[in-house]
């Protein structure tokens, strides 16, 4: 991997240890269960719209995860490479 790649790796990896990102995952966990909740829709309009809060946040929640698979798989790529 070279160095620009791991530095960006990195960056992430320092994010997800803070404090302000586990918070922020809090909320949005939080977010998430409210937004969830049919009971409030208005109409499909609203339905739709809150699919899509729910598509961004899914990402968001889990991009910590997406993050170590794909530094995980680039490092089995760099090593089958040398």
């Amino acid at each position: 991997m070279d160095q620009e790649t791991q530095e960006y790796y990195d960056s992430y990896f320092n994010l997800f240890m803070s404090d302000g990102w586990k918070q922020l995952m809090q909320d949005f966990n939080n977010n998430a269960v409210q937004i969830n909740s049919v009971e409030a829709v208005k109409d499909a309009n609203d339905m739709n719209f809150r699919k899509g809060q729910l598509n961004i946040l899914a990402h968001l929640l889990n991009l910590e995860t997406i993050v170590n698979t794909n530094y995980e798989e680039a490092n089995k790529a760099s090593e089958e490479d040398d």
